[in-house]
């Protein structure tokens, strides 16, 4: 296989490593988005997730106790985020922004008060991490031109958490448009006020769609620290809640859109880290700086040129205050 085949494979493969954080938190918040309530606080409680998973792992050398712990921490968060906008109709805004501010810090003192490795975990080893999964044939086939390797490093060759976000996509179409939990969900985000004289309660259903959210960002929080990663360092989901967000706007709230979004994004952060130190044809060698941006930058020109396009839910962020 030739140098630019396997350079492609890589890429595809990395792609959709990067992409899986990306899925499952966009998907938590397409759930919460659709029952109405905005949730700018993904970001925090994919770290907390994080934290609580390598952490965890670290001490228990379970990687299968750190994903519950993940899942855990970011419950409560998410259930923080339900009390505070759906019990006490707060601003869902502010309410996130909270979250993310709290977990920024928390974590960080956290893992330095327990760890005392400048707000580090220590470096889990294999039996402490969800490893890659070896396909059946991978490496009978690995010889075949192209095809080979694409299916022992890209389909194959991915850790459990990665297949899981695979499956939460047609799951959570299944569920938004199949059935009555998310005939109901969907109702909730666009005319809460019918829902509530059908005698379905309101804050019921949004709770339970935030309860979702969270249980999908601890997942995706334990991606990044035990199963991508090796611990958890500080601040080291970089904005992915952000991303995941962007993806979910680009989507117009739908799933397999918002997949197209994550892929898209995580392509651009795959090739910029094979971008660092190479000279480009006219422009030469681009300072890593501007490379390591690409991914925001392309972020926010597809925002600017699709965002008014996308119409969210029309209860998205609006408290619901039931008529007596």
């Amino acid at each position: 296989m030739d140098d630019t085949a396997l350079w492609i494979v890589s890429l595809l493969a990395s792609t959709v490593r990067l992409a899986t954080p990306l899925v499952l938190a966009s998907l938590a918040g397409f759930y919460s988005e659709r029952a109405g309530v905005v949730d700018i606080g993904l970001e925090g409680k994919m770290l907390t997730g994080a934290f609580a998973a390598a952490a965890t792992a670290a001490v228990t050398g379970s990687p299968w106790a750190g994903l519950a712990a993940a899942i855990a921490a970011s419950l409560v968060l998410a259930l923080v985020h339900g009390f505070a906008c759906i019990t006490h109709r707060g601003d869902q805004v502010v309410a996130g922004v909270a979250i993310n501010t709290i977990a920024a810090g928390l974590t960080a003192v956290l893992a330095n008060a327990w760890f005392d490795l400048g707000g580090r975990t220590p470096s889990l080893d294999g039996g402490q991490r969800f490893l890659g999964l070896h396909f059946p044939l991978a490496e009978a086939v690995r010889g075949v031109p192209l095809l080979g390797r694409f299916y022992g490093e890209v389909i194959g060759g991915q850790n459990l958490l990665v297949y899981l976000a695979v499956l939460a996509v047609p799951a959570t179409s299944w569920v938004a448009y199949r059935t009555r939990f998310g005939l109901r969900l969907r109702a909730v985000g666009e005319n809460p006020a019918a829902v509530d004289t059908a005698g379905i309660s309101v804050p019921w259903l949004r709770y339970r769609a935030v309860l979702i959210t969270g249980l999908l960002c601890g997942v995706a929080g334990a991606y990044l620290s035990i199963a991508q990663g090796a611990g958890f360092q500080e601040n080291m989901t970089a904005g992915k809640g952000y991303l995941a967000l962007a993806a979910l706007i680009l989507g117009k709230w739908r799933p397999y859109p918002t997949l197209a979004g994550c892929l898209l994004f995580a392509a651009t952060d795959a090739l910029q880290a094979r971008l660092q130190g190479v000279a480009l044809p006219v422009v030469g060698a681009v300072p890593v700086q501007i490379i390591e941006v690409l991914p925001y930058i392309l972020t926010v020109l597809l925002l600017a040129g699709f965002v008014g396009k996308s119409i969210p839910p029309k209860a998205a962020g609006q408290a619901y205050v039931k008529d007596r």
